[in-house]
């Protein structure tokens, strides 16, 4: 379907999708069997601008926004939703310092992060703080011209190879969401820890690490906006960042409906390609359907956050929350249509399927975006 891309959107879709097809694709199993982070392609990625897609160009940037990060994302999950987080991953970690970071601090970091020289990665989710973020633990006390961090990050993507990390910490207990504040955390500063890598059932080419904080020195300069202001700008973030999990997800869905077609019409049951059969028939035309539709919404999202437009949150919410079920959903169809040898890992598509799975949980479980959705309606 024609959803109005501008010619460089094309052109930039174009060069994206000849990078997965002949770049990541050939290598997706063999990261996912064995775990590995993707560096050589990290490096493609970087050559081709990928990472500099939503930086001013003043930071050295492409001044590009959201719609291009979605294209992006979408293209790479086609050939492995894994892969195409590393650079996902990494400009949600670089968000919160373009929502409230100095000058000085954006001139610092952002051109060596918009270059790939070096990774980012976002420190939100603790052991007892998942869709309750309000529940961190994580503190933050301010010493002098730094401050001391303590606590334990979980789940973190990019955790083990990036550089800089966004982290969102406590730095007065008693005002709840309202006492907290955002900081850029080098892993070279003191008191800075990688902890357990996590062995995940897909997604298995990106990393995901436990951070420790052990009296991790910060300068005082490396706050971002003001104290008090770490969890709103943490939901700014993922407001912006959960149309890059919905492209991810549809990625992951148009990746499997495009093997699931090429099966069908290839293999022969009854006499005939299973395609002619109706049953087969209906599944297909109901995939295709729901990937169209995911599509919309997302390319929708994604513009309304790159025109500045108030009340992002729902429509975010929307487009993660139908893109990830959908993704599921279709997925596991694909599976179906494979027969028994969907569920052999000699066959591409049970990857699919496990890739898909982490799409309805982070960022916010579905459940998190269902209740986003449901009191914006109520303010509304």
């Amino acid at each position: 379907m024609d959803y109005f891309l501008t010619e460089d959107q094309m052109a930039l879709r174009d060069l994206v999708r000849q990078i997965a097809v002949e770049k990541v694709k050939p290598v997706a199993a063999q990261h996912d069997r064995d775990g590995t982070f993707p560096w050589d392609l990290v490096k493609i990625f970087a050559e081709a601008g990928l990472f500099s897609a939503c930086v001013p160009e003043n930071y050295g940037g492409m001044g590009l926004g959201i719609m291009e990060l979605t294209i992006i994302t979408e293209e790479l999950s086609k050939a492995c939703g894994g892969i195409a987080l590393s650079v996902a991953a990494s400009s949600l970690g670089m968000f919160p310092m373009l929502i409230g970071g100095t000058e000085e601090l954006k001139q610092h970091y952002l051109p060596t992060l918009a270059a790939g020289k070096k990774l980012a990665a976002f420190c939100l989710t603790e052991p007892g703080a998942g869709s309750d973020a309000g529940a961190m633990k994580t503190r933050a006390e301010k010493k002098g011209d730094e401050y001391i961090l303590n606590g334990t990050k979980v789940f973190i993507t990019n955790g083990s190879v990036a550089d800089v990390f966004t982290v969102i910490a406590v730095t007065d207990p008693s005002r709840g969401a309202r006492g907290t504040a955002a900081f850029v955390v080098e892993k070279s500063f003191p008191g800075f820890k990688v902890g357990k890598e996590e062995d995940k059932m897909g997604i298995r080419a990106s990393s995901t690490a436990e951070i420790i904080f052990e009296d991790c020195r910060v300068p005082a300069k490396n706050l971002l906006g003001r104290e008090g202001e770490g969890f709103m700008i943490a939901m700014k973030t993922l407001d912006k960042s959960r149309p890059g999990v919905a492209a991810q997800a549809l990625g992951i869905a148009q990746g499997a409906f495009d093997l699931a077609l090429d099966y069908a019409k290839t293999r022969v049951q009854f006499g005939h390609p299973i395609i002619s059969l109706q049953a087969v028939q209906f599944m297909l035309a109901d995939m295709a359907t729901a990937i169209e539709s995911a599509r919309a919404l997302l390319y929708l999202a994604a513009r309304n956050v790159d025109a500045g437009e108030k009340n992002i949150g729902k429509v975010s919410a929307m487009c993660k929350l139908l893109a990830s079920d959908v993704a599921m959903k279709v997925t596991t169809d694909a599976v179906q249509i494979f027969g028994g040898y969907g569920y052999m890992r000699d066959y591409p598509i049970e990857k699919y399927m496990r890739d898909a799975k982490i799409t309805q949980i982070y960022e916010g479980t579905n459940q998190i975006q269902r209740m986003v959705i449901a009191r914006s309606l109520t303010r509304d």
